[in-house]
């Protein structure tokens, strides 16, 4: 059980609310959820011990609409900006701010930033693109994202220079826990300066490796699209003397997306992930009598598998910070046609690495409503004065939960919970973490 105290996940304020909802937009609004909590987790045996240490239950808050609003919509500019890599959903996020922001509460000035933090550094980045509905009318229907995206921090001294500049009120951030980290640090610099700015985190990762949360955005398009891959990767191998389909898929540090694709697709014979080390050799072993056997095989691997087999070579960071990884795919193609021409054994490996096509497709339709929803919930919770949050899905519902949280560590696959014994069970590799 993760250790989290009532306190964690209490939720930061501008302030107290200064208008009544309904009098401010002159019509009645339903379903406001003003004290609405429900349990942060889901089974009895985590719950009770807080019972037994007379600790308080940890609660979070619901996501939507609250009956009182800090910011007085007539008065309120938003900005939203995008980082990291490309994920499906993107556009949808901006589109749903975007909407809510002008049909539920009447806001006319929305600026997206471009290319990430430098949109916020007026030195580096491009004036920023006034957005309305008429604009991203359409573009839930598109991969990536209008305001263009980056990678890197900006000054947050400067960035909130910039968006004072601007009357800006609110800023939505979309990104993964490194863009997170960079907007706690400005909403640390907004407290300082007592500036009364929201900074709304909706957390942005394909992986779905975000601490906490039990989905993020993307990751449903991400395993229909690799389970399209898979079946490739499975029919070229079965066209092939002793094919062998290898597919790279995303996962630097948490295995879901591979995981859960091989799950979808049925078809593959190894998966292979960072949570779950494996010996190469007894890999290539296993790989080998499944060839002898059926004459082809279909191997999986997430990019952060196996990194302490390949040869290091200089360390080097992206602008994220995140450490540059050794690639896993060509390496494991190496070695096996090595195993195999060693043996004298035909092997025909075909190689695909799909990541830049997944991660820039459109969202599917249940990845278009999950990203409808958090923005809704992103503006609701900004417009009550609620700032350094992120808006997440927990035990089936939307709900708030602060920034310092979510950027504790990476959520991973769990190598003795039940996705992963069932992916060992439907695959029938062996065990290697055993």
């Amino acid at each position: 059980m993760y250790e989290v105290a009532f306190e964690d996940l209490l939720i930061s304020r501008l302030g107290e609310p200064q208008f009544d909802t309904e009098q401010v937009l002159g019509r009645k609004v339903e379903g406001m959820l003003d004290n609405d909590r429900i349990l942060f987790h889901r089974h009895l045996s985590d719950v009770s011990g807080y019972a037994q240490k007379q600790q308080k239950i940890p609660v979070v808050e619901l996501a939507g609409p609250r009956s009182r609003l800090f910011f007085k919509p007539q008065d309120t500019r938003i900005g939203i900006v995008t980082c990291g890599g490309l994920c499906p959903g993107l556009n949808t996020i901006i589109r749903s701010i975007v909407y809510t922001a002008d049909q539920y509460y009447g806001i006319k000035t929305v600026y997206g930033f471009r290319y990430g933090y430098s949109g916020l550094n007026p030195q580096v980045g491009q004036p920023p693109l006034p957005l309305d509905t008429n604009l991203v009318d359409n573009i839930h229907m598109q991969g990536g994202t209008i305001l263009g995206s980056s990678r890197g921090p900006q000054d947050s001294a400067v960035m909130a220079d910039y968006l004072a500049s601007l009357g800006i009120n609110i800023l939505f951030v979309v990104g993964g826990d490194g863009t997170m980290r960079g907007a706690m640090e400005l909403a640390k610099e907004m407290e300082k300066r007592r500036q009364p700015i929201s900074i709304i985190g909706i957390p942005k990762t394909i992986d779905n490796d975000i601490a906490f949360i039990e989905r993020t955005f993307g990751f449903e398009t991400a395993v229909e699209e690799a389970t399209r891959v898979i079946a490739a990767a499975h029919m070229e191998a079965k066209g092939a003397v002793n094919g062998i389909g290898l597919v790279k898929l995303m996962g630097r540090d948490s295995g879901f997306i591979a995981a859960n694709a091989t799950l979808a697709s049925c078809i593959v014979n190894f998966c292979l992930i960072p949570e779950e080390p494996f010996h190469l050799e007894k890999f290539l072993a296993d790989l080998e009598r499944r060839i002898r056997r059926r004459q082809h095989a279909v191997v999986v691997v997430a990019e952060g598998a196996g990194q302490d087999l390949i040869p290091a070579g200089q360390e080097d960071f992206d602008k994220s910070g995140n450490k540059r990884l050794q690639d896993i795919g060509p390496f494991l193609k190496k070695e096996i046609i090595r195993h195999f021409t060693a043996r004298q054994l035909e092997a025909n490996v075909r190689y695909i690495d799909p990541s830049y096509t997944i991660r820039s497709v459109a969202p599917t339709g249940d990845d278009n409503v999950f990203c409808l929803m958090l923005g809704q919930g992103a503006v609701h919770a900004a417009m009550s004065g609620r700032t350094a949050m992120v808006i997440g899905y927990r035990n089936d519902h939307y709900i708030h939960l602060p920034m310092t949280l979510v950027t504790r560590f990476r959520k991973k696959v769990e190598i003795k919970g039940r996705t992963w014994k069932t992916v060992l069970d439907t695959t029938g590799q062996a065990d290697y973490a055993a």
